[in-house]
């Protein structure tokens, strides 16, 4: 069984009232750590122990400033005693660590009973992760000045990709390539703009892919209208899909 939780679905304007856009695979990995990260986690009764590793596809602010709210709770109000994994692009710890003690100075030196293991994104090998068998994959956006990942991650009978945020590129089907789930960005609903996918992009992307390859669209300024594509979903916050 594989299992998609979204704490959120939207882009970074948190448009048509969407909240940043985040899912958690089968309750233990989560992509990307948004703003309300932690109140999300506590609203779908998750508890914030339950996850082993948190994956960052790039450093833009709704993908990972959750994260020092999440430290802080593991010091104060639910204590974690398994190491924590994180991975993302070159310098996540440098990023994160230097995040986490501007947000609460001494949050990084405090003595909090597990330890912070960080992973940086090396897309020329598969990886692994407190067993975990990932692959990273190098996508479009913002240009060069910034490293943005998708990740494929390989369970033990599904394999779920997600680009993070990216433009049309031939990198989506690389990455998508064998998954049986790819969350995809969808920042556009109408036209095209830089940086992110259009809603424009999705049917030659179905077109492209296998119908065994279900397309959940998330990143969202508003709700799309997938009547007319096969296998194609629509994330919303709070919702869970479920794959057997």
């Amino acid at each position: 069984m594989l299992e998609l939780s979204f704490l959120g679905s939207g882009n970074a304007f948190a448009c048509g009232g969407r909240y940043w856009s985040s899912f958690l695979v089968n309750g233990r990995y989560l992509l990307d750590a948004p703003p309300t990260l932690l109140p999300h986690l506590k609203r779908l009764g998750v508890p914030p122990t339950d996850i082993s590793t948190v994956f960052i596809s790039h450093f833009h602010g709704d993908h990972f400033l959750g994260l020092p709210f999440l430290f802080l709770e593991y010091l104060h109000m639910t204590p974690r005693q398994e190491n924590l994994y994180i991975v993302g692009p070159p310098g996540v710890e440098r990023v994160i660590e230097a995040l986490a003690d501007m947000a609460f100075p001494n949050l990084t030196r405090a003595d909090v009973g597990y330890k912070r293991l960080y992973l940086e994104a090396d897309a020329d090998r598969q990886q692994t992760v407190d067993d975990l068998s990932f692959q990273a994959f190098p996508m479009e956006h913002a240009g060069e000045d910034l490293d943005a990942f998708g990740y494929r991650l390989s369970l033990a009978d599904k394999m779920v990709a997600y680009t993070g945020d990216t433009e049309f590129c031939d990198q989506i089907f690389t990455l998508a390539e064998g998954a049986d789930v790819l969350v995809l960005d969808c920042s556009y609903s109408e036209d095209r703009g830089p940086y992110h996918v259009s809603f424009a992009d999705v049917p030659e992307i179905r077109k492209r892919l296998p119908l065994s390859t279900t397309i959940i669209l998330t990143h969202l300024e508003a709700e799309p209208d997938v009547s007319g594509l096969e296998g194609v979903l629509v994330a919303r916050d709070f919702e869970t899909f479920r794959f057997p």
